[in-house]
């Protein structure tokens, strides 16, 4: 093989060996055999949420290592191609040697993509993320805007076989939503979206607008750690007031036709959290008091994360409100201010191929982070 193949492999055995490290892979078949255990007993679905844990655990752990797996033959059979290519003249060893340097390339691309979940290693990345969308500025296309920027999320999630539970939707008047939050239920999945945080904007012909005049509309994306039993975030009774009232929107007969939407308010702090997706009113109750243990927990990080940086001890954490625009008219063009990553098609975007923007994305606040 040619010197600059065979440094490029070398580099590439290196890259996935870190990998291969980091993700520990003879502990991830021992959890998987673990989790495999767990999930055959009969008396797990007594607990309907640890079973959907354990199940959700068992999936991630063994697409983990599949992909590893994966990448590891592919890479041990790269040299075999370059050999079958010398072996070759003419237009044959032409189109032979094309052939092993687009598996090169695309390889490094899949090793590179595997090396993301090493930078994440935060107290929290391991948690399942609450997505909060909120419509801002733009009228009825915010409202619009903020739909679509959760259907963006939530067919990402889909696409990588992610569970999604919806807590609440408050729809807008005329169109799209007010606000929505939900969770994405995977293993690192606040880790891979905490990069998603900031206000998006949307720059298109407006479809409300009978003059077809250019919109500009935004909407906030705020993304937090699923809190977990181990937590300590103690809500005495006294500091939460609770509401019912009837849900609205689309839904069944039994949705909107009982008491069963639930509000809480946090009065020490304000802070109001709705849950109206579910069909009892308990339930609601039990959904909504998780996103206010999430917002609680997320206030004693930023609290704290404050009085470390009034010591000396943080730095340029901050990356500015406005993270990403997406332009639909007069060019199409999806571009992260922070990155400086950009695409020229923003329907696959919108159809939930963000994996390229979280990627430069954590890749550039480890970069912030060593910075400081």
């Amino acid at each position: 093989m040619h010197p600059d193949v065979t440094s490029a492999l070398a580099e590439l055995d290196s890259k996935l060996k870190t990998v291969e490290s980091v993700l520990d892979v003879e502990e991830l078949r021992r959890r998987i055999d673990e989790l495999e255990h767990q999930a055959a007993d009969p008396e797990l679905w007594n607990d309907q949420e640890h079973a959907q844990q354990v199940t959700s655990q068992l999936s991630y752990a063994q697409g983990e290592l599949r992909r590893v797996e994966e990448l590891r033959q592919r890479l041990d059979d790269l040299p075999v191609l370059y050999e079958l290519a010398e072996g070759e003249s003419g237009e044959s060893a032409t189109a032979a040697n094309a052939e092993a340097d687009g598996e090169r390339s695309s390889l490094q691309a899949d090793i590179e993509a595997m090396e993301i979940r090493t930078y994440l290693s935060g107290e929290y990345d391991p948690r399942d993320a609450l997505v909060n969308i909120r419509a801002g500025a733009g009228g009825v296309d915010a409202a619009d805007w903020a739909e679509m920027l959760m259907r963006m999320y939530i067919r990402w999630a889909e696409k990588h076989g992610y569970g999604v539970e919806v807590y609440d939707t408050s729809y807008a008047e005329e169109a799209g939503i007010k606000s929505t939050t939900f969770a994405v239920k995977a293993p690192y999945s606040y880790g891979t979206l905490s990069i998603e945080q900031g206000t998006h904007r949307l720059v298109r012909i407006s479809p409300f607008d009978n003059q077809g005049r250019r919109q500009t509309s935004f909407a906030e994306v705020e993304v937090l750690p699923v809190v977990e039993t181990t937590d300590h975030i103690e809500i005495p009774e006294g500091d939460v007031r609770v509401d019912v009232y009837r849900s609205s929107g689309p839904g069944g007969q039994s949705v909107n036709t009982t008491d069963s939407a639930v509000r809480l308010t946090h009065i020490p702090t304000g802070i109001v959290v709705t849950c109206q997706n579910e069909k009892s009113q308990l339930q609601n109750k039990v959904a909504a008091m998780k996103v206010l243990q999430a917002k609680l927990l997320e206030r004693k990080r930023q609290e704290e994360k404050a009085a470390m940086e009034e010591l000396g001890a943080g730095g340029n954490a901050s990356w500015g409100n406005q993270m990403r625009s997406y332009v639909l008219h007069p060019y199409q063009m999806v571009k992260d201010l922070r990155t400086e990553h950009e695409v020229n098609n923003p329907s696959a975007v919108l159809d939930g191929d963000i994996d390229g923007f979280i990627e430069s994305g954590i890749r550039w606040r480890m970069s912030e982070q060593a910075q400081v």
